[in-house]
């Protein structure tokens, strides 16, 4: 695929068929050029063509990879991050590219599991010769693709991956969403000031990353907001029986039960909090159970129960709602989930970088992207900071009946100016 214009970055010059094309011109006029003084309209000519032939050739499409969990247990998140990344792709390309030049999107499936995630990372870098590579969609799976970006330099920007370990593994690694210590801290100071809960108790998935690190988070938070942590228990996912974590939790009696993993465990987890009698205990948690999925899994069990996320569809925003049309459009009349404007936002900060970068190489597109300032997401105006991570708040959602979401709270950082 090549595209049309003048490109940004490489380029190539086809001087070297300059005597070729020269003499591929009449006998007459080349005999008259080489015998003759040249005669002003001879030369003009001549000159005339030498340029045409030198002149200046785009490199190409510019190559843009997403690795995403196209199947396997996190299937769900990946088409959503892959459809908002294409959207912002066909986008781009209809409004002409990159300085002329089109982006040509590749996308590979993790199958949801990290040693995949890293063989798709060596395949773009090594193979494909991208010059970015969006995702991947979870956080332990980004862990394992984020080393062979920063060794190739090679700038990876994830849309969803919310664990601090990502950005912290080098420069060359950014995000489009908050960190897990935020999201832990907002849902922290929503428990105690919101739900008004003295006791909590944690069921987390110990072998996720993601679930791990908003554990911790939480309980840092919420003790130091003068909560009590009652108990802790883990789970791995894909269990379907959570009954004897559950039963241990009785016998302390909490308030509140703070889940940080995804919406398939999620859903199950709360039918069986119900059905062990929890009645009065209130359910919260993070971005991962933000799927339409959570309340066909979970139920009514749900109702009530409350969580973080990044956006929602009910923000009167223009940004967001003509967001909303455009994908309902695009789409059947779905709703975006929120991996949809969180890979959207991800792709187009990596556009507008690269309209700014004096070329496409790693560290010039790194440079550019550590320099975004106010980029107008649809997920809030995004401005990285020295880590590479967004400065931006979070929502809090309640489930009403029939799975409807409630705008309930927006938590913004601590550091935030007028909080």
């Amino acid at each position: 695929m090549r595209a049309q214009g003048t490109g940004v970055g490489e380029e190539r010059c086809s001087c070297a068929g300059v005597v070729s094309f020269v003499f591929a011109a009449t006998k007459a006029m080349m005999r008259s050029i080489l015998l003759s003084a040249m005669r002003t309209r001879e030369r003009i000519l001549l000159c005339a063509l030498v340029l045409f032939a030198c002149r200046k050739e785009p490199a190409g499409a510019i190559r843009l990879g997403e690795i995403a969990s196209m199947t396997g247990t996190g299937a769900f998140f990946g088409l959503q991050t892959s459809r908002g990344a294409q959207l912002a792709v066909q986008e781009i390309n209809a409004a002409g590219g990159i300085h002329g030049r089109l982006v040509q999107f590749i996308l590979l499936d993790d199958q949801s599991k990290p040693e995949e995630a890293a063989t798709a990372a060596t395949r773009l870098i090594s193979s494909e010769h991208v010059v970015a590579i969006l995702g991947a969609d979870a956080s332990t799976r980004s862990l394992f693709v984020a080393p062979k970006a920063q060794a190739a330099r090679v700038p990876m920007m994830t849309p969803t991956s919310t664990n601090p370990k990502v950005t912290q593994v080098g420069d060359y690694v950014f995000r489009a969403c908050f960190i897990d210590s935020f999201q832990g801290y907002a849902m922290a100071r929503f428990a105690r000031q919101h739900l008004k809960l003295k006791r909590a108790a944690i069921l987390r998935d110990v072998r996720n990353d993601y679930s791990v690190g908003l554990a911790d988070s939480f309980i840092q938070s919420f003790t130091r907001l003068g909560g009590e942590i009652a108990a802790e228990a883990s789970y791995s996912e894909g269990d379907v029986d959570f009954k004897a974590q559950l039963t241990r939790f009785k016998t302390v009696a909490p308030e509140g039960i703070f889940i940080p993993g995804y919406y398939g465990d999620v859903g199950l987890i709360a039918r069986q909090v119900r059905e062990l009698g929890f009645s009065q205990v209130a359910l919260f948690g993070t971005d991962g159970w933000d799927s339409e999925r959570l309340y066909e899994i979970g139920g009514e069990a749900l109702e009530g129960s409350t969580f973080s996320t990044h956006y929602s569809t009910d923000d009167p925003s223009p940004r967001v709602q003509e967001f909303v049309a455009k994908y309902q459009k695009a789409y059947a009349g779905q709703l975006p989930d929120t991996g949809v404007p969180q890979a959207y936002d991800a792709a187009g900060m990596l556009f507008d970088a690269m309209k700014r970068a004096k070329d496409l190489s790693g560290p010039s597109l790194r440079d550019a992207l550590a320099q975004t300032r106010n980029y107008p997401g649809v997920t809030g105006d995004i401005t990285l900071d020295e880590k590479r991570n967004p400065i931006k708040p979070a929502i809090v959602l309640r489930l009403g009946k029939g799975g409807r979401r409630e705008f309930v709270a927006k938590i913004l950082p601590e550091s935030a100016p007028g909080r």
